[in-house]
This record gives structure tokens, sequence and C-alpha cells, in this order.
């Protein structure tokens, strides 16, 4: 049986402690975010209901057309510009930044600016 590395095990506990801070209200969601070597997932989620009113991430098809390669910091940037645009027509502006326990740095760091310009509000 495969067991997780360190490096996981350490990330898993510092957004158990995050999730402490955090929370997604209906006025407010919670925006969080995943990264892998090969992509970038991103979903606002409502912990009041536990429903996720809306999800992307590079794997969509429409995404991963206009990038090339999915799982670089480019990738992440026009990732976030997307998900603005698209969160804004879902009627979501304002959200709390999730980061799941990465170093707000590199993609992640890169989601979030881009999220920004493009007007969500964190």
């Amino acid at each position: 049986m495969r067991t997780q590395n360190d490096r996981e095990v350490k990330r898993l506990a510092k957004h158990e402690r995050i999730r402490k801070r955090t929370t997604g209200t209906v006025e407010r969601p919670r925006l969080c975010v995943h990264r892998s070597l090969k992509n970038f997932y991103a979903q606002v989620i409502d912990d009041t209901t536990g429903k996720v009113i809306f999800g992307l991430s590079t794997r969509n098809k429409d995404v991963a057309s206009s990038l090339n390669g999915c799982g670089n910091i480019a990738a992440a940037a026009r990732l976030g510009k997307i998900f603005a645009e698209q969160a804004k027509t879902k009627g979501v502006s304002k959200v709390c930044f999730d980061r799941g326990g990465y170093k707000y740095h590199g993609r992640v760091k890169a989601f979030a600016d881009a999220a920004r310009e493009g007007g969500l509000d964190f």
C-alpha cells in the first residue's frame, strides 16, 4: 500500500489550520485552489450549505485549448482571468481565498493576481 509523502502530509496539516479560520458564506464564498504537477484547479464553495458554486480547471477543454501547457505559471494566470469572468457571470464577486496549504508563490500567486485583475474581490 502506498503512503503519502512527508510534503503532502505537511501541506494537508497546513490546509487544516487554514480551514479553521477560513469559511465561505453566502455573501463571501471560499475560493479554494489545488495544484498538481500537470494542472491547476479552483472552486468557489459555500461552506454553510457545503455546495460547490462554481469550479474550473486547466483540464477544461475551453481553457486548455488556449494554453501552451497546463502546469505552468502562465496557465495559472490565464485560468485566473477566465475564472474571474465566469464567476462574475454566476453572481460571485467577493470571495475569501483559501490557498490550500500551498505557499503564496508561483502558480498560486499568479492565479490570485489574475483573478483580482479579472474583478474578484479578496
